[in-house]
């Protein structure tokens, strides 16, 4: 029966490496929490986002502003946006004001020249009613 004794280099070397890994892990832990925290949580339960009643929509575009709750990794914000808004049918269109050119923000019939299209005021972008472009303008894909 040998005994198996630890020298005083042995303990400290094991006693500062057991206390410098439990700071280390409690220096890390926050940071990795801290980091993941926003992709654990549970995203939000629809894509769809109210913005008006149906019996306020008719067959021309017509703009429509809605607020909406935005979480960005950790932070929390309201948005507002807008939408063309138009019923043909039964089919409810919406489109987003915004050019697929350069990003400015189209309207609707405001160049008297072409009073039944989307505008884009930047580069005379065109868009017609169902947001499809117009050959020949700058924007190449639809809204």
């Amino acid at each position: 029966e040998k005994e198996h004794k630890v020298s005083r280099r042995q303990f400290l070397t094991y006693t500062l490496t057991g206390v410098g890994g439990f700071m280390a892990a409690g220096m890390l832990m926050p940071m990795a929490r801290f980091a993941l925290d926003p992709a654990l949580k549970a995203g939000t339960e629809s894509e769809y986002q109210p913005v008006c009643y149906l019996e306020e929509l008719t067959e021309e575009p017509q703009k429509f502003a809605f607020s909406f709750e935005q979480q960005d990794a950790w932070y929390e914000s309201e948005v507002t946006r807008e939408a063309y808004i138009f019923i043909r049918g039964n089919e409810v269109t919406a489109l987003s004001p915004t050019c697929t050119h350069l990003g400015c923000t189209v309207s609707y019939g405001s160049n008297d020249d072409h009073p039944e299209r989307f505008y884009c005021p930047c580069l005379f972008g065109m868009f017609e009613k169902d947001g499809i472009n117009v050959p020949g303008t700058p924007p190449q894909r639809p809204l």
